[in-house]
């Protein structure tokens, strides 16, 4: 919802601005500026990254408005965690070879449909549990392994962010592409059209310039801020997991466990003691 107020203020102050200026609206709506701005913006983007990279951002830039990563889905992840190493520890590490290998078919993965549809983070969860059951791996072993993952994994989510921000640094540039094509034009009607048209050609010249700087600074420059707060939410979960999962393997006990993972977690959406004590209660 934040966002939404943010796009409505930046829209609402820079046209209300204009407007109020004695500005025309219609004046602002020049459709070849935004294709030259846009069109070029897409094509340097795709020529810089993969399409992996693009699906990524295409994605993130859909659901910028509403995130997974909340209190919620916190408690849940801690919730499957704590079931999964309970279930381990009464029953030995064996017992959830079946958890690991089908996780859509487990009953402790199944009731956590928001973390099983992340294919990623469960097959992070599964594969050290994987190495945890063989038994032949030291807690500081395992934890350098989840280190070197990790800062591998941190690269790999907050690159989708830097290109965008590339982006954004570009359009004010692309924008004066814009603007210079439409002089270029401009100069090309001289002493062939009326002054006043002249001047509508050079207006609309700069628009181009205008319409480049606002879309780097009022859209794209905080959507490339918006895609890296949530890599940084998601890594952060995946440390969370190796923290709960690196204290089970030093002998901790499943409840305590889970609370070094919820240590981890940032403040802003991180269940309370208690409400954690109640969840592992309840399940």
């Amino acid at each position: 919802m934040i966002k939404i107020i943010g796009i409505i203020i930046v829209f609402a102050c820079v046209l209300g601005g204009f407007v109020l200026s004695h500005g025309k609206i219609a004046a602002l709506i020049q459709p070849f500026e935004v294709l030259i701005i846009g069109g070029a913006s897409l094509g340097a983007f795709l020529q810089a990254n993969t399409p992996s990279t693009f699906m990524h951002v295409l994605k993130k830039s859909l659901s910028m408005f509403s995130s997974r990563f909340t209190h919620t889905f916190y408690l849940e992840v801690l919730k499957m965690l704590y079931e999964i190493l309970n279930k381990s520890r009464r029953e030995g590490m064996m017992a959830i070879e079946s958890d690991v290998e089908e996780p859509a078919a487990s009953p402790i993965f199944s009731k956590y449909p928001g973390i099983l549809k992340d294919a990623g983070m469960t097959a992070f969860v599964c594969d050290y549990l994987r190495i945890m059951s063989s038994g032949n791996m030291a807690p500081h072993e395992l934890e350098g392994l989840f280190d070197m993952e990790l800062n591998s994994l941190k690269e790999d989510l907050e690159h989708p962010a830097h290109a965008v921000a590339r982006i954004a640094d570009g359009m004010p540039a692309m924008g004066i592409v814009a603007a210079v094509l439409g002089i270029v034009v401009t100069m090309g009607l001289l002493g062939a059209v009326e002054q006043s048209e002249l001047g509508m050609h050079v207006a609309a010249a700069l628009v181009g310039t205008f319409l480049g700087i606002l879309a780097a600074y009022g859209f794209f420059g905080p959507l490339a801020t918006a895609i890296e707060h949530d890599a940084k939410e998601e890594l952060n979960v995946y440390e969370a997991i190796k923290a709960c999962l690196v204290a089970s393997a030093s002998g901790m006990p499943p409840t305590l466990a889970v609370e070094f993972g919820r240590k981890v977690l940032f403040p802003a959406h991180r269940p309370s003691f208690s409400e954690l004590e109640q969840a592992m209660r309840g399940s």
